[in-house]
């Protein structure tokens, strides 16, 4: 058990530091592992060295964060936590500082882990870029993002966001109303990313006039998107033919992003993802980038990341074995 003293700047710094009701030093001590004591602008931190010196390095680098004008929250607190216990000496001002947009609601979209600060990065630097990992770490969100940022800069001229109506099957007739409304609720989730990103009534507007589409993937067959940012949104779910019908559809000034989690399959008949097949066959063209994210992505509730952790283990399980019948 070792104490360290760390002085902050000053008191302001101190205070948006600590957070409302010493919000942000109770996620620090409980992330990792440590007690913290506060006399003004000075901190005693105790606990095993390991996790004073975690939490020692989090308080220095928060600190520039806050200095350099970014307001940190307890979630924050938490993303900066498992960022440097993965990796020490990263850099959290080049992660957090990375303003990808700023929405309706005036915050800031920017990258929480190392992984979603590469994904960002690739999505600038190349044509086509996949996004593959579990539920809740922003693939999609970051995906929205950035295609918002690339219109509203006018560097591309519609957006484009599509999913396979994979989960509704034939099953499709069932569901009330015209075709438009049978697959709406398949494409929700994309629906809600942008309405946080432009506003409701922004995006019905773009909607309106054509400057947005959100549909099936089965409506982009026959199409050329050019002077378009695309997104193809639960991947996983494309046939080898979907996919392909997918990437052959881009046009001049395009660019595609194509996002899915490979252990939430829903193809019936044990068919083979087209996002599984892709990666392997396009992985070594230059101008693709593939982008792989883990449990350590996740930016959702906490849970989440167990959730995901124990779900693996068990999947990862070999099947019990049967007892041996015993002879008579």
């Amino acid at each position: 058990m070792i104490k360290r003293e760390i002085a902050l700047a000053d008191n302001n710094t101190a205070l948006l530091l600590y957070g409302d009701l010493n919000k942000n030093l109770t996620a620090i001590e409980k992330g990792s592992g440590v007690t913290i004591q506060v006399r003004g602008s000075q901190l005693t931190v105790s606990g095993p060295k390991h996790e004073v010196e975690l939490a020692a390095s989090a308080i220095n680098k928060l600190q520039e964060l806050i200095r350099s004008g970014y307001p940190v929250y307890p979630s924050d607190v938490a993303y900066a936590l498992r960022i440097l216990q993965a990796s020490p000496k990263a850099n959290l001002k080049e992660i957090f500082l990375d303003k990808v947009y700023i929405t309706a609601e005036q915050k800031v979209v920017s990258p929480k882990s190392i992984n979603q600060k590469l994904y960002i990065d690739s999505i600038r630097n190349n044509d086509i870029v996949f996004g593959i990992g579990p539920a809740g770490t922003g693939k999609t969100y970051l995906a929205v993002a950035m295609a918002v940022s690339a219109f509203v800069s006018k560097q591309v001229r519609s957006i484009i966001l599509a999913r396979p109506a994979v989960e509704a099957g034939e099953r499709l007739g069932f569901l009330p109303g015209d075709l438009a409304q049978k697959v709406n609720p398949y494409l929700r989730p994309l629906h809600d990313a942008l309405n946080s990103m432009l506003g409701r009534g922004k995006v019905a507007d773009l909607i309106e006039e054509g400057s947005i589409e959100i549909a099936p993937l089965a409506f982009m067959r026959g199409r050329t998107l050019s002077n378009a940012f695309v997104i193809l949104d639960e991947a996983q779910n494309t046939t080898h033919e979907q996919m392909k019908m997918f990437l052959t559809r881009l046009g001049f000034n395009s660019q595609a992003v194509i996002t899915g989690d490979i252990t939430q399959i829903d193809l019936p008949d044990h068919r083979q993802s087209g996002l599984i097949e892709a990666a392997k066959i396009l992985q070594n063209i230059k101008g693709i980038a593939f982008n792989h994210f883990s449990e350590v992505d996740v930016v959702r509730h906490h849970l989440v990341q167990e959730i995901i952790l124990a779900y693996a283990a068990k999947e990862t399980l070999p099947p019990p074995r049967r007892p041996t019948p015993r002879k008579h």
